[in-house]
């Protein structure tokens, strides 16, 4: 019997005494032999094994600018991130359609890799950027975020912050990468680098200062059309700055087009307050929070004749002047009062600051540590009030609350939320009454209605009770 060479064999061209699928199994080749045969397949000129295809990427057949318009409609919170893990080209272009960062790393924009990554930013963060934390010493919980500060280190004395000289030179680069850039949040810097941002950034329209001062404050005039502006002086345990009655002037003399000013731990008295006033026509919205006002301030809030909210934020106080009364005017279209997280002491103080918001139609108390009956009596002053809203004052009663609430006639809406001594068995039929006139009306004054509204408006409790009854 012939035998099947496979050495001798011609894989192309198989010869017809011999071929391949004629071979008895006694005659099959060797591991060997068939080793040596795919080696003499892949060395053979006119022999190609299939070659493995990839997919093809028929998103590249799209133009940059209408695949741009298709990721613009994608709803941010759902695929945008995951969007940036397609490809290059999809990161890139994800990159375009963001406009606002919060910078966590200062090299990232010191480095340029911000610029290239977002080139279209409109507004941008600093605060955790600049604040670097240590990875040894004390936990630090803030609202701007969690850092480490060190046994023997502060933050005010500019050991854990990045120098002034590198936060100007930041701003600069910043500015002249981003002309187009409308707010702007930033720590430790100087009036050197504002004036570099306000140079280069003609329509910046918000901007936030931290560890902010009198000093910095001489560039705040180069900002053409800034609208709303925060400074912040002093954060107790990150960082303290002064902004005084000369800081106050030179920001009114600068800022005349403002619409909103918050100021948080800043100093001053009467006379910076009174320039505000007078300078900044078209202000709004002015607030306090965590103020060291020296007493007397409260009497300037009558220069302020377009203002419409006023708002208390976390003070210690609001103004201590017993001669308060003689010099107090009233902010003419003052509308809302809000109160949050202040310490109420004094009867006569909060006396005052509802004659000077005697035409406000609404008022907010949120968590005031002293608000009694008698400190909340005074808000009877005011005439107008259409919406009332009270929550965490453990120390107003059912009887104060309606003394007050049934001399307002127009009154639309009213939420109590939280209070321990306005109870359910206290209510008076008048003020039955009147709680179902309100078109807008929310009463959970005690913890236990809260709760009790909480289970009624869900299924915990019947689907604990069937759950139950399997046993």
């Amino acid at each position: 019997m012939s035998s099947c060479s496979v050495e001798n064999q011609n894989p192309n061209h198989p010869s017809q005494l011999n071929p391949p699928n004629l071979c008895s199994k006694n005659d099959l080749p060797s591991n060997h032999a068939v080793r040596r045969r795919r080696s003499s397949f892949s060395k053979t000129p006119g022999f190609d094994f299939p070659q493995i295809v990839k997919p093809c990427d028929f998103t590249s057949l799209i133009s940059d600018e209408i695949l741009l318009q298709i990721l613009s409609n994608i709803p941010e919170q759902s695929h945008r991130k995951s969007n940036c893990a397609v490809s290059k080209r999809w990161l890139s272009l994800q990159g375009r359609l963001v406009t606002s960062v919060w910078v966590l790393d200062w090299d990232f924009l010191i480095s340029g890799r911000m610029f290239f990554r977002f080139p279209n930013l409109t507004h941008v963060d600093l605060v955790h950027a600049t604040l670097v934390s240590n990875s040894f010493g004390a936990l630090l919980n803030h609202e701007l975020g969690s850092f480490y500060i060190g046994h023997d280190e502060c933050l005010h004395d500019g050991h854990v912050l990045v120098p002034v000289d590198e936060v100007d030179f930041g701003l600069k680069v910043l500015a002249s990468v981003y002309p187009n850039l409308t707010r702007l949040v930033v720590v430790n810097c100087s009036e050197i680098g504002l004036l570099s941002v306000a140079e280069e950034c003609d329509i910046l329209q918000e901007l936030v200062l931290h560890h902010c001062n009198d000093h910095v404050l001489i560039a705040i005039a180069a900002f053409q059309n800034l609208q709303v502006l925060k400074l912040v002086g002093v954060i107790d345990g990150l960082y303290r700055s002064v902004v005084s009655d000369r800081g106050l002037t030179i920001l009114a003399q600068g800022c005349k087009r403002l619409l909103k000013l918050e100021l948080q731990g800043c100093e001053g008295g009467y006379e910076g307050v009174k320039a505000v006033g007078e300078c900044c026509q078209m202000l709004e919205e002015l607030t306090f929070c965590d103020h060291r006002m020296d007493n007397g301030w409260l009497s300037a809030l009558s220069y302020f004749e377009s203002l419409k909210s006023l708002k208390f934020v976390s003070c210690k106080g609001i103004d201590l002047n017993r001669e308060l009364d003689e010099h107090l005017g009233s902010c003419p279209v003052l509308q809302s009062l809000h109160l949050e997280r202040c310490q109420l002491r004094d009867t006569q103080t909060v006396r005052a600051l509802f004659v000077v918001c005697q035409t406000v139609e609404e008022v907010v108390f949120k968590n005031c540590w002293g608000l009694n009956d008698a400190m909340f009596f005074n808000a009877s002053l005011c005439r107008g009030m259409k919406s009332v809203s009270i929550e965490g004052c453990s120390r107003l009663t059912t009887q104060g609350l309606e003394a007050v609430v049934l001399s307002w006639k127009e009154l639309e809406s009213l939420k109590v939320i939280s209070c321990k001594n306005i109870k359910d068995d206290d209510v008076t039929p008048m003020l039955s009454v009147l709680f179902s006139d309100l078109k807008d009306f929310k009463w959970c004054p005690g913890n236990a209605s809260c709760l009790s509204t909480i289970l009624s408006s869900s299924d915990m409790g019947k689907r604990g009770a069937k759950f139950f009854k399997k046993f």
